[in-house]
């Protein structure tokens, strides 16, 4: 059983990292067997079709990114801390992602992208506004900043500009993109004393 599901998971991976370097509709199950060393029958038993893979790998991605986020929440650590580690997550993800593999995604697998979509809102936001709401009982926060908004903002920015069809028509990039939502949404809403810590937060994510 152990090795079954050790192939099956290699077999995730690596199509994962496949389908988001070139792209969903450059990539077959038979190449994909062929270069993992693994019979064309292994990889049909386990995914039946090239969607049933791409949706194994997405939803593998997001599980994995709720539990560190899970985490994240629970962590005593400072919130300047816990931020950066969000964006680190998100970047990792976003920098693996290319052009040609979001539009795939919406063309060829558009209930997926919902999927993706309805993740950001439903699970990935509410996470982080409980990080926000322990900030504000932390002081982290401006007393005239209201949390609602600055949640409903984030949510917006990265719902608006964080998609394919938006980063297609313009030549700043995924990670310069998230790092000014961040940047403008956070250092504006943060206390004086808590600005003072920022630094961490530009010298983990330099302008590219």
């Amino acid at each position: 059983m152990t090795s079954e599901i050790e192939t099956r998971d290699r077999i995730i991976n690596y199509a994962r990292d496949k389908f988001m370097q070139i792209g969903f509709s450059k990539v077959t199950l038979d190449e994909i067997a062929t270069e993992l060393g693994v019979s064309k029958k292994t990889v049909y038993k386990y995914f039946p079709s090239k969607q049933d893979l791409l949706r194994a790998g997405v939803q593998g991605a997001l599980q994995g990114v709720e539990k560190n986020l899970e985490r994240l929440v629970m962590s005593e650590r400072p919130f300047i801390e816990k931020l950066v580690e969000v964006m680190l997550m998100i970047s990792r993800n976003i920098s693996k992602l290319s052009k040609k593999a979001e539009v795939d995604l919406q063309r060829f697998t558009p209930e997926l992208w919902k999927e993706i979509d309805a993740f950001r809102r439903e699970r990935l936001l509410p996470k982080l506004g409980a990080m926000i709401a322990r900030a504000r009982q932390e002081g982290i926060f401006r007393p005239d900043i209201n949390d609602q908004v600055l949640i409903l903002m984030l949510r917006h920015s990265v719902h608006g500009i964080m998609n394919p069809e938006v980063l297609s028509q313009h030549s700043f990039s995924p990670h310069d993109a998230l790092r000014t939502i961040f940047k403008v949404l956070f250092e504006g809403a943060l206390t004086d004393e808590a600005r003072k810590n920022f630094d961490l937060f530009e010298k983990s994510f330099p302008q590219s």
